[in-house]
């Protein structure tokens, strides 16, 4: 469907017989900023993982604006970014220099990555960082620098687990801009997040994973249905509230 930057059909993923994400589907319309929510465990870097191309799924399909990203490779990845959890990159460079392979990788045109490359890091506030190799950088830059590497090629989809884990609000807030001027100027963000402030503030949709499947699924408005987010997230995954008798030694 063309209508959907982002398409995830039937995936299954197990480890070692224990299935960790079990029939995931999902539409993420084109334009839309959109919440992946689950509690720790859930499935959702797995999902995240297989929709960017990083995990091969057990069964099931991915396609990025109509390419299919297992068999179209390729034309998938021009137009994805990703920020995976944990960041993985080359950090042994510094951030100038990170950019720059990260644009060599991509095939792209040398000017046009110092060019591309200067001004993210002058709007991500990394530009004191100089020749500080990545692999020193504080959790908040690498956070930035992954997502300067995600943007670099002007991607129309963001795929970004935990973008605003550990970072500071300073940063956290430069994030949030740059990500809702992206999703104006016609991009598609999925993150996910179990910040339930993060995802009401951003979030257009919202999908909420447990157990490896989806629990529920529809625009902010939908799922809420006049409810705080917390308490639609709480009641679909299941948790306990303390009572009063419980450490009452406390």
């Amino acid at each position: 469907m063309m209508d959907s930057a982002l398409v995830l059909r039937g995936l299954v993923k197990q480890f070692d017989g224990l299935t960790a994400v079990g029939g995931v589907d999902l539409d993420v319309p084109v334009g839309s900023f959109y919440g992946l929510l689950g509690p720790n465990g859930a499935g959702k870097t797995t999902t995240l993982s297989m929709a960017v191309g990083l995990l091969r799924p057990d069964a099931g399909a991915v396609a990025v604006l109509g390419h299919d990203v297992w068999s179209d490779p390729v034309a998938a990845k021009r137009l994805l970014g990703a920020l995976p959890d944990s960041v993985r990159m080359f950090d042994r460079l510094s951030g100038s220099e990170l950019l720059a392979y990260v644009g060599l990788l991509r095939g792209m045109d040398p000017s046009v990555v110092d060019a591309r490359a200067a001004e993210l890091l002058d709007v991500l506030g990394l530009s004191d960082a100089g020749r500080t190799l990545v692999v020193d950088y504080s959790a908040g830059m690498k956070k930035k620098i992954g997502l300067a590497c995600a943007l670099l090629h002007a991607p129309r989809l963001l795929v970004l687990d935990e973008p605003f884990e550990a970072v500071d609000p300073v940063s956290a807030a430069l994030i949030r801009d740059i990500l809702h001027r992206y999703v104006a100027g016609g991009g598609t963000v999925i993150l996910s997040s179990h910040v339930m402030e993060v995802v009401e503030r951003l979030c257009t949709h919202v999908a909420i994973l447990a157990g490896g499947q989806i629990r529920a699924v529809g625009s902010l408005d939908e799922v809420r249905q006049g409810r705080r987010l917390e308490d639609v997230f709480v009641s679909v995954v299941g948790g306990r509230v303390a009572t009063g008798a419980e450490l009452s030694w406390l």
